[in-house]
């Protein structure tokens, strides 16, 4: 087993490498950036995704002469001084060449070293420590309650298949995957946070504005009942999805051959059902996991964000996007590539632990 992480561990490094190259060849080939959102800054306009003329950082700016006009290269920067355009191209680091700049930010990202946001005057690393509290919350919460939910809903239809009861959920499943997590936001928000009905629940933010006057105890409760609108609307489209792969995988298990003969030597249902079934049924539950939750702790919750006012890292990145804050953009990249990365060797890692008969020392990897 040692064998097997160390490769997996190994094998990040050319991954998390092929992420970054590929996002940063993208990012060449991208109208508009950050000194195009500048230069609308002093001509008074809006910089929109097309006001750049050539790919953003996509050659060598050094220009190498006088006789290159380095205004030319960008819409709305005649009349500006080629020097003060050149001066902004070394600030953001676009002097350099392609391959020189990458290689350059590989060297610092190895050492998380992510720099400083263009636009924010503080290290992307701060803007990511301030906004994880955020994503944390949602993503845990939500991930935790989904399984808490779907894994004992998805045995108990497997197990009354047919009756009633697997009807009836099912159709409530159905109901709740088909609404969008954004729109349910907006539904709880009119019905529970002061719209036209009660006014239970607050409406921003993670805590209230007098939370470090409150006792520990009332924290806790404060910071929970911030949280159960934008949780909920988290969770009701998520749970639904594992509920019916659980059922169905404990349905595909149920019917094979070792069930049958574990019941003809005699066990309960609830000693089959646990004792055999769950362990195999699991397994496809287990393997959902590193998408689920990275998806929960990163893009599912940017709309939930955006509603609830939750500045969390979701909404950052998508910010960054906008006003190619690359800084930003790469940094959050990196984080969740590798956080990605270690989930799923995480999970393979459980699998063992569920299922002891699987041997990752046997397999290539």
């Amino acid at each position: 087993m040692a064998a097997y992480i160390v490769r997996r561990l190994l094998l990040m490094i050319p991954t998390i490498l092929g992420i970054m190259l590929v996002s940063f060849t993208i990012v060449q080939f991208a109208p508009g950036g950050p000194i195009e959102r500048i230069i609308a800054q002093i001509s008074g306009t809006e910089v929109s995704a097309t006001a750049r003329i050539g790919g953003t950082g996509g050659g060598d700016f050094s220009g190498g002469g006088a006789a290159v006009d380095v205004t030319a290269k960008y819409r709305g920067a005649q009349g500006l001084d080629p020097e003060f355009i050149a001066a902004l191209e070394k600030q953001f680091g676009f002097d350099k060449p392609v391959h020189e700049r990458f290689l350059l930010m590989v060297w610092n990202y190895a050492r998380f070293d992510f720099g400083e946001s263009y636009f924010r005057d503080v290290a992307v690393i701060d803007l990511i420590l301030e906004k994880m509290p955020v994503s944390i919350s949602l993503g845990l919460w939500t991930t935790l309650l989904t399984y808490l939910i779907s894994i004992p809903l998805g045995v108990t239809k497997a197990v009354r298949d047919g009756s009633r009861f697997d009807v009836w959920t099912s159709g409530v499943i159905i109901v709740g995957y088909a609404i969008p997590g954004f729109l349910f936001a907006v539904l709880l928000i009119v019905l529970f946070a002061g719209g036209t009905f009660f006014d239970v629940f607050p409406l921003r933010g993670l805590t209230s504005e007098n939370w470090e006057e409150l006792s520990w105890a009332a924290k806790v409760g404060d910071y929970f009942w911030h949280l159960v609108l934008p949780i909920a609307s988290m969770v009701i489209g998520a749970f639904a999805t594992t509920s019916l792969l659980t059922k169905n995988s404990f349905l595909d298990e149920i019917k094979k051959q070792y069930v049958v003969t574990a019941r003809a030597k005699g066990l309960s249902e609830r000693e089959v059902l646990y004792g055999h079934v769950f362990r195999n049924a699991m397994l496809i539950i287990i393997a959902g996991f590193p998408g689920a939750f990275v998806g929960a702790f990163f893009t599912g919750s940017l709309l939930i964000e955006t509603i609830f006012s939750l500045d969390g890292l979701g909404l950052l990145s998508y910010e960054s996007i906008i006003n190619r804050d690359y800084p930003v953009v790469f940094g959050t990249l990196y984080v969740f590539g590798l956080l990605g990365l270690v989930i799923t060797l995480v999970s393979d890692l459980t699998y063992t632990w569920i299922d002891p008969r699987i041997d990752f020392e046997t397999r290539e990897v």
